[in-house]
C-alpha cells in the first residue's frame, strides 16, 4: 500500500508538519510514504492549451496512492489557503461532470483519507464552538464528492508557541498511522449505516413515547389521529437534530 502525505501550511516544521510526520511515522513496511509540501510548489488551475505540469505531478501521485493523509492549518476558522487552492485547482481533475454540470465519483473512487488540521484556539472553545469543524467540513466534501473514504481525522488545539506534540497527542497520531495500515482498498459502510440508523429510529422512537407520556397529564393522547400527529411531530423534530449533529456538526474538537 501507499501512503500519500500532503501538507498544506507554511512552515515545513511547525505544528501542521509535526502531526503529519508523527501520522507517517508510524506506517509499517513494505507500505510506503512519500510527501508533499504544497508551498514547494506553484498550484495553478487548468487553462486550456496551457502546460501544467505540477498538477499533472500531483495527479499522477494521487493516483499511484492509497491513503491520502491531508494535514493543513485551520487559518480564520477554515481551510488553510493552501489546501484550499489545491483542491480548488484539482477540482476538474478529481471527479466526472456529466452534460448538467453535476459532479460523480470518477478514477479516485474507493481511495481513503485522514484529515489532520489544527489551531491556537484552546481546547474548551474548540470544543463549544467548533472552530475547526469548517476545515474538516472542506475536506469531507471535497472527498466525498470524489468518493474517496474517510478513514478518520485528528485535532491539536491551543498550538501557540507549542512546539511539539504532547504525549497523548503523539499516540493518538501513532495510533492513526496504525490504523491506514488496516485500510482496505474497498470499504462498503453499507450493513454499517443500516445499523446505525436502526439503533437511531429506535433511541428516537423511545425519547418521543417517553416525551409523550409526560405530555399525559394535560394532553389528551387518547384520540388516535392526535396521537399519531404528535408523535411524528416529535419524531420528526428529534431526528433531523440528530441527523444534522451527526452529519454537519460531529467532528473531532479535541
Amino acid at each position: 500500500m501507499k501512503i500519500l502525505g500532503i501538507l498544506g501550511a507554511h512552515k515545513r516544521s511547525g505544528m501542521t508538519a509535526k502531526m503529519l510526520e508523527t501520522v507517517l511515522q508510524a506506517v509499517e513496511q513494505p507500505n510506503t510514504v512519500k510527501i508533499i509540501y504544497l508551498e514547494d510548489l506553484v498550484i495553478k488551475p487548468d487553462i486550456e492549451g496551457v502546460p501544467n505540469p505540477e498538477l499533472d505531478q500531483i495527479e499522477k501521485e494521487l493516483l499511484e496512492t492509497d491513503v491520502w493523509v491531508f494535514a493543513a492549518p485551520t487559518y480564520w476558522g477554515t481551510l488553510s489557503g493552501v489546501m484550499k487552492n489545491l483542491f480548488d485547482c484539482l477540482r476538474q481533475r478529481l471527479v466526472r461532470f456529466d452534460h448538467t454540470g453535476a459532479s460523480h465519483p470518477d478514477r479516485f473512487k474507493d481511495k481513503h483519507y485522514v484529515s489532520l488540521t489544527c489551531c491556537y484556539t484552546g481546547a474548551f472553545e474548540n470544543l463549544i464552538s467548533g472552530v475547526t469543524d469548517q476545515t474538516f467540513k472542506t475536506i469531507d466534501k471535497v472527498m466525498s464528492a470524489a468518493g474517496v473514504i474517510k478513514v478518520t481525522e485528528a485535532v491539536v488545539t491551543n498550538t501557540w508557541g507549542k512546539t511539539a506534540l504532547s504525549s497523548k497527542k503523539e499516540r493518538e497520531f501513532l495510533a492513526i498511522g496504525h490504523k491506514i495500515n488496516n485500510a482496505k482498498r474497498r470499504d462498503d459502510r453499507t450493513v454499517k449505516r443500516y445499523v446505525e440508523l436502526f439503533f437511531m429510529v429506535a433511541a428516537m422512537s423511545l425519547i418521543t413515547m417517553l416525551l409523550q407520556r409526560m405530555c399525559s397529564s394535560f394532553l389528551s393522547l387518547t384520540n388516535f389521529w392526535f396521537n399519531y400527529v404528535s408523535f411524528t411531530v416529535i419524531f420528526f423534530v428529534l431526528l433531523a437534530f440528530l441527523l444534522h449533529f451527526v452529519t454537519f456538526v460531529k467532528h473531532r474538537r479535541h
